[in-house]
């Protein structure tokens, strides 16, 4: 290695070429050559102008000490978190109706439900087993691009944020999150949101007038316009953008101090999924009242209130600050299981997106 960098410096020669003293040391002054010539030499760069040198070492350097988890391609993470999404709503449904129908038993009526095994057994008693999937198909149709645009929006969001490393800091998950969130809320999630709880809350009638999804939809599109499934908007931006601006927070928090100077450290989707449940708890306990208000936003009865904020006004006044944690519970194991199921699904198809589909991300 010394030669590398003295490339133009004499050892003294063997004695059988003569004396000393004939052949004195020759010294040039040391020649120090740039580290990004240096790893373009390494990387077979020499032939390329000095610019081009320049920028591909520093690219092939970033590359190399990203390791572990690269920098995803917003691509990637689009189908990534579709698919995620997908898969999760499908299995954590039921606790949702659960969550949905205890929140919309307002305490101003007598009660329907005595707890969450007591509207379980109603709800197979009145409609079997499928009645706990009545409203799926519009969060299903929902979460596929509800997880696609969060995810898609947070890697866009944070790969400028990364540094060399590859390392999203904190507190800039935290605003990444935030972004996530709001975009979800206004593109996706407050339209699906409206719609499953007039679905879910059109059940609880004595007579149904939504035959399905479709007649649902058609229906409330019809006497209300688009603007019917808007309602509750700022409710849910504010749910969603905290929601996600909690979770991502934690998340990467956790996994920075998982990881530590080692940005290579892999990941097992067990401890993902710890994580993830971690990061899911925390947003529970962080934003059920928001979810609270959200929900009688959108309701069947969401014209009582003639705002977001005089509906939270009216459940303080009428049933006592404990009303915004109604469902806290089945909420709680719903989300729990949502984001460790989210967060694994999707850190795993991206791994196998980065085998099928060549980036430079």
């Amino acid at each position: 290695m010394s030669s590398l960098f003295n490339p133009f410096s004499f050892k003294e020669p063997h004695k059988n070429c003569g004396d000393a003293a004939e052949h004195p040391r020759v010294h040039y002054p040391p020649v120090h050559h740039p580290p990004s010539q240096l790893l373009a030499s390494a990387a077979g760069l020499g032939s390329l102008p000095l610019y081009q040198r320049s920028y591909a070492a520093r690219r092939n350097l970033a590359a190399a000490a990203v390791g572990g988890r690269k920098i995803t391609h917003p691509g990637k993470a689009i189908l990534a978190g579709g698919l995620a999404g997908a898969i999760e709503i499908c299995i954590t449904f039921p606790t949702e109706y659960v969550k949905t129908q205890l929140q919309l038993d307002e305490r101003a009526n007598p009660p329907r439900y005595r707890g969450i095994g007591d509207c379980v057994k109603l709800t197979v008693q009145d409609h079997g087993l499928r009645g706990l999937y009545r409203g799926l198909s519009s969060l299903l149709y929902g979460s596929i691009p509800k997880s696609a645009v969060r995810f898609g929006t947070f890697e866009m969001l944070s790969n400028p944020m990364r540094d060399s490393t590859g390392r999203l800091d904190n507190t800039r998950s935290l605003v990444c999150g935030l972004g996530a969130g709001i975009a979800e809320a206004i593109l996706v999630v407050c339209p699906m949101e409206t719609l499953k709880v007039k679905l879910i809350h059109d059940q609880c009638s004595l007579r149904p007038r939504y035959r399905g999804f479709f007649h649902g939809v058609s229906e409330i599109i019809r006497e209300q316009g688009v603007r019917g499934t808007y309602q509750g908007l700022t409710a849910t931006v504010l749910k969603q953008g905290t929601n996600q601006a909690i979770r991502f927070y934690v998340m990467t928090s956790l996994r920075n101090w998982y990881k530590g100077d080692d940005p290579r450290k892999e990941m097992h989707p067990i401890v993902t999924a710890m994580f993830g449940a971690t990061a899911g708890a925390v947003s529970v306990f962080g934003n059920t009242p928001l979810d609270v208000v959200k929900t009688r936003m959108q309701g069947l009865e969401a014209h009582r209130y003639r705002n977001t904020f005089d509906c939270a006004f009216q459940i303080m006044k009428h049933e006592g600050p404990q009303a915004f944690y109604k469902g806290t519970v089945p909420r709680l194991g719903r989300v729990c299981l949502d984001v460790a199921i989210v967060f694994v699904i999707y850190e795993e198809v991206v791994k196998l997106l980065n085998n099928v589909w060549k980036t430079q991300q």
